[in-house]
């Protein structure tokens, strides 16, 4: 069989398997005597492991096969459900999530995952889960007070140094207090632990220890024929090094741990070798699960739905809009050329084509739709491991998960929520022993919500955590240079918060593997803004926060208004304009060296385009009149300065390509009904 022509049918599905098992396993942690839902993962697993098995995954089947025998027990009742045991579960969905990820990058989607099937064995057979295969609790045999915990091929490791003839050590370096250059004392420590032998593993990681994300001590695991004491003397030479604890790992322990999870692998392959003909007889009707599967859960709800529906490969989306964009360039020459003609049938035609091209473009633009659910699905598992890794309580809490964005505007919109959430999390949901001294619950609340306004789509992330301290954010920002102490009498509370935005800004006190309250969210910021939107917050000290990001429907076609300025065109954004205005020159004025005017009683600073984009003249510009055009970034205002207003037009917005980049004030060109091209005005840098 060629499987490659059915090789994005199988990476689909198995994404909506995974991601239908990690939302099940949500439910059944919360309702562990509920075996409806176990059965529910069951059926995804199991068709899961019927389509890996046809398509010659054997590693994700054999994986999947050990969970769906887990599962089997639990639905049966040989097993309880307990925490312990979820999180071998959990574990195993996201190992099938890296094969499949691995698989869709073009590699085989081997891992490397010993250790969780030895785990989920053991639970099988009604046996406890063993910490140490998980990481949790125990450590090797050692005088070393070690945060070190060994995987199943580190284990191999040590225990076959031994056999080898090398001693494993672990060793404890702690510097001075004083010490100033922590990164450099580690990589010279390194440098002679290399040269004698080789490094296993390093806790903190060895990227934590280059940022110096570590106090005055780190632990190494490292083999060597060299002597414990000999290593001893060499680290002691390097200088600032305070203390160094050098302790020997006992091969045995390890080598028994080794010894176990490989009987358990090998029974589990013996397992699978054994069946020849059972295991094929089970995968021959492999294709019937994965299709029969999805009308099981339809009926429960949306069975027409799903019978209606077809997957597209999203290039052949992108390439059908790439061709409508041309006709839409196209459209607007016909109404031009048909503006000059002015030919009763040619005029009548065009405009029976406009309709039906403006109805064209919304169901091809509604194809491109993509509901924020499949951002949002993520979180959920996210935020259960955070409240674990913080030891907090907090319940995630989605709506208008139903939204529709532009499959562009989705790409890129994961990380900064991912980023903003963890932020909410680690700094703006207190721990349970504070929220219940301030009266709150023992629970934190996050939040997460999707909803349409006009062309824009509204997501908020909302906390009921600390809120963001007034005082501490300017005394910050004040220290960074970011604002002078005289501006910051004159600042509202909302303008206080979005200094949190700053490049390189933070509260926090404590740097966190997590986050820190304002770290990293100015990179948040410039990618909202790349995709014409916008970040706001709003925050009550001790009473919670609320982030919102305004965002685009599409990128691909926008309206604009367009503009002349002596005889070049020039586009703005409709989604950034107030309203359009013609004012006398005198009533222009200055303040702090900057022409701005009065409107409706705001001071708003007019901006000229012709300066901006040096646009040559003949004759100096001498009217008594202007035409502005108020634009808004946020709450800011400001006035651009132009010679005429054109009228408002649909264009398909194009890049500047690789030549021209990071031109100011300009985010892209259109070719417009006579041929010509008009750039696209960036108002949020023109705005200050």
């Amino acid at each position: 069989m060629e499987v490659n022509q059915y090789l994005e049918m199988f990476i689909e599905e198995s994404k909506d398997h995974l991601q239908a098992c990690s939302e099940h396993l949500l439910e059944l942690e919360k309702n562990p005597d509920d075996l409806a839902i176990v059965g529910e993962i069951f059926r995804s697993a199991h068709t899961l492991k019927g389509m890996s098995a046809t398509m010659g995954f054997e590693d994700l089947a054999d994986l999947t096969h050990k969970m769906e025998n887990v599962l089997d027990a639990i639905r049966n009742e040989k097993i309880h459900v307990s925490p312990e045991i979820l999180d071998v579960v959990f574990e195993s969905v996201d190992h099938l999530e890296e094969m499949v990820m691995d698989i869709a990058n073009g590699g085989d989607g081997k891992r490397d995952v010993s250790s969780t099937v030895a785990q989920l064995k053991r639970i099988e057979l009604g046996e406890e889960a063993i910490p140490e295969v998980v990481g949790t609790t125990e450590t090797p045999t050692t005088v070393v007070a070690s945060t070190l915990e060994y995987d199943g091929f580190e284990q191999t490791v040590i225990s076959q140094s031994a056999e080898q003839g090398f001693n494993a050590f672990e060793i404890s370096v702690k510097l001075r207090e004083d010490c100033l250059l922590k990164a450099a004392r580690v990589f010279m420590v390194f440098e002679i632990l290399e040269k004698d032998g080789e490094v296993i593993k390093s806790s903190p990681s060895v990227e934590k220890l280059e940022d110096e994300q570590f106090d005055q001590q780190f632990y190494v695991a490292f083999v060597t024929k060299e002597s414990a004491e000999d290593m001893q003397k060499k680290i002691m030479k390097v200088s600032e090094v305070d203390e160094v604890i050098v302790a020997a790992i006992d091969p045995k322990q390890h080598s028994e741990k080794e010894q176990a999870i490989q009987e358990v692998a090998a029974t589990a392959t013996v397992e699978v070798e054994a069946k020849p003909a059972t295991v094929p007889e089970k995968n021959s009707a492999a294709p019937k699960p994965a299709t029969a599967a999805a009308p099981a859960k339809a009926d429960k709800s949306h069975a027409p739905v799903g019978n209606k529906t077809i997957r597209v490969n999203i290039d052949r989306l992108d390439i059908l809009m790439n061709l409508f964009e041309e006709l839409v360039i196209d459209r607007g020459r016909l109404q031009s050329i048909a503006t000059e003609v002015n030919h009763g049938e040619l005029n009548e035609t065009v405009e029976r084509m406009s309709r039906v091209m403006g109805d064209l473009q919304t169901i091809i633009l509604t194809m491109r739709m993509v509901p924020v659910e499949t951002v949002f699905n993520r979180f959920p598992k996210m935020i259960r491991q955070l409240s674990r890794d913080l030891n907090k309580k907090i319940n995630l809490e989605i709506i208008g998960a139903e939204t529709e964005l532009d499959r562009t505007v989705i790409d890129e919109i994961g990380d900064p929520l991912v980023h903003l959430i963890r932020n909410s999390v680690d700094h703006g949901i207190e721990n349970p022993t504070t929220r219940l001294a301030k009266g709150k619950p023992e629970e934190g609340t996050v939040v997460l919500r999707a909803y349409h306004s006009g062309n824009y789509v509204f997501i908020e992330i909302e906390d009921d955590g600390a809120g963001i301290n007034r005082e501490k954010v300017l005394a910050k920002a004040i220290s960074k240079g970011i604002v002078t102490q005289e501006q910051s009498y004159s600042m509202s509370d909302k303008q206080i918060n979005e200094l949190i935005l700053a490049s390189g800004f933070s509260t926090a006190d404590v740097i966190s593997d997590v986050s820190g309250r304002g770290v990293g969210l100015d990179v948040v910021k410039t990618t909202i803004e790349s995709l014409g939107g916008n970040i706001s917050i709003e925050s009550t000290q001790d009473v919670g926060s609320v982030f919102s990001i305004q965002l685009p429907l599409t990128l691909s076609i926008i309206s604009v208004m367009l503009v002349e300025i002596e005889k070049e065109i020039y586009a703005i954004p409709l989604s950034s304009i107030i309203e359009t205005s013609i004012i006398r020159s005198s009533e222009i004025m200055n303040a702090h060296n900057q022409k701005v005017i009065d409107f409706r009683g705001k001071v708003v600073p007019l901006v000229f385009l012709e300066e901006i984009f040096e646009v040559p003249r003949k004759e100096p510009q001498g009217d008594e009149f202007h035409s502005v055009v108020i634009v808004r970034k946020g709450e800011k205002l400001a006035g651009l300065v132009v010679d005429s207003f054109i009228g408002q037009q649909e264009i398909v917005l194009k890049s500047l390509g690789n030549y021209l980049t990071n031109i100011f004030a300009i985010s892209g060109a259109t070719i417009l009904g006579n041929g010509k091209v008009a750039l696209i005005v960036d108002c949020n840098a023109l705005i200050k």
